[in-house]
């Protein structure tokens, strides 16, 4: 499989130069060249397939030639190794818990895969690569986690100083190894601008190796597409009109579930639920896209005010807004609805939501109001004890530590603050 630059002004290359090279050299996203839906038989009998067995049918059209098979599998073993269950909260409504993984995140699936993928196409390079990645919360975690160790590979992390929960900066400041932090005095979009701006930058792409491990990068960004077929696989046999409601920030995870609907994957609509960082909502309602300084919230990980994987949703309908339309609903709430609907959650149903997860159900409540036969699955993206001090305040109830976080608890941040860009460079050049 090849990738296209989604600003058409960039040669096309291979999976593994996809993944290298994070961004296009014209500061586009890459996209497949082709999308080949999986044969109905698959779907038909997904009941008999292991997550492995789906994840590898799923991905290696991606992937290939560029990874052998018994590779590839090894690689999904690897990733999978932990549980994604699906809770019913009553007959319309499921949750698809996505956090129990070692960084208790969504993104630990894109960050491991990922990570394997780079280990595995530097295993014999001499050259260091330096992964950059900018994180509204918790995909720098998932990141440092995935590539801890990995041989002939380092990473950078920027995050926005205090516009991340304690227990995330935590995860992101207390690894060591070949994994550093950068603690920016500014905003998620400043973090992810300087980033983009890095790749550009002659002055050191031509003194070093660097690739992204944000969901731009397709490593990152496709195997997302795993978890969506895997909740299909629980409830095809139970459920119609299957609906899914992902909390969105920059995008990537309600596009990798359109990329599971490309190859086959009965879904009848998705929705983008969003915080007050709304610029798809209001783009869906006024087909006029704003970009603008995005907002601190609660759910902080969806904090992004120019979300960097639209445009691939938009590739994926074809730039025609009536079709993406069709396809996706969007709604924006506010922190005291998310507050609302955590608290209405817990003691409705004695389950605990995050932030994030509060807002994918608030996004199911909104379009079932219209669609009543439909059943809908909101992705629970994050474990509630990353945000202590909100989920404790709403619901009043002390929540234990499971031991992941309680492993980074005790540990001393080591963060180097910057501000400028010209404060990155110089980092990078050190």
């Amino acid at each position: 499989m090849n990738y296209y630059s989604l600003n058409k002004k960039a040669p096309n290359v291979s999976f593994k130069d996809a993944v290298i090279k994070g961004l296009a050299p014209d500061k586009g996203l890459y996209f497949p060249e082709d999308i080949r839906p999986l044969p109905k038989a698959f779907f038909d009998n997904i009941d008999n397939l292991s997550h492995s067995e789906i994840a590898f049918e799923a991905i290696k059209q991606f992937v290939s030639p560029d990874i052998p098979e018994d590779i590839l599998k090894t690689i999904i073993e690897e990733t999978l190794s932990f549980d994604f269950p699906i809770v019913e909260l009553n007959k319309n409504i499921s949750i698809l818990e996505l956090f129990h993984g070692p960084t208790m995140a969504f993104k630990d699936v894109g960050a491991r895969f990922m990570a394997r993928c780079l280990g595995y196409f530097n295993q014999k390079n001499t050259n260091q690569i330096t992964v950059l990645v900018a994180t509204s919360g918790d995909t720098g975690a998932a990141v440092a986690n995935g590539f801890l160790g990995v041989k002939g590979v380092n990473v950078v992390i920027l995050y926005p100083s205090g516009k991340v929960s304690d227990i995330q900066e935590k995860q992101l400041t207390t690894l060591g190894q070949n994994i550093s932090t950068l603690e920016v005095n500014g905003t998620f979009d400043d973090c992810q601008a300087m980033v983009k701006t890095a790749f550009l930058d002659e002055n050191l792409t031509s003194n070093m190796q660097l690739t992204s491990a944000n969901s731009i990068n397709v490593a990152r960004w496709l195997p997302q597409l795993f978890y969506f077929m895997f909740a299909y696989k629980n409830l095809h046999t139970t459920h119609e009109d299957l609906v899914f409601s992902v909390p969105s920030g920059n995008f990537g995870n309600v596009c990798a579930g359109m990329m599971a609907q490309q190859l086959g994957l009965p879904i009848k609509h998705f929705i983008a639920s969003n915080n007050e960082n709304n610029v798809v909502t209001e783009y869906l309602k006024t087909q006029l896209y704003n970009p603008k300084p995005s907002v601190q919230t609660i759910s902080n990980a969806m904090d992004v005010g120019d979300p960097s994987n639209f445009i691939r949703i938009q590739e994926i309908y074809k730039n025609k807004f009536e079709t993406l339309k069709d396809n996706v609903s969007s709604f924006s709430f506010s922190d005291a609805e998310t507050k609302a609907a955590m608290l209405e959650i817990y003691s409705n149903h004695k389950y605990v939501a995050d932030p994030h997860g509060a807002v994918g159900y608030l996004g199911c409540t909104s379009y079932l109001e219209k669609n009543p036969d439909a059943h809908c699955v909101f992705l629970e993206t994050a474990h509630p004890a990353k945000f202590l001090d909100v989920v404790e305040e709403v619901i009043k109830k002390r929540q234990a530590l499971p031991q992941q976080i309680q492993s980074v608890m005790g540990k001393d941040k080591v963060a180097t603050k910057i501000s400028t860009y010209n404060d990155f460079k110089a980092y990078l050049l050190e």
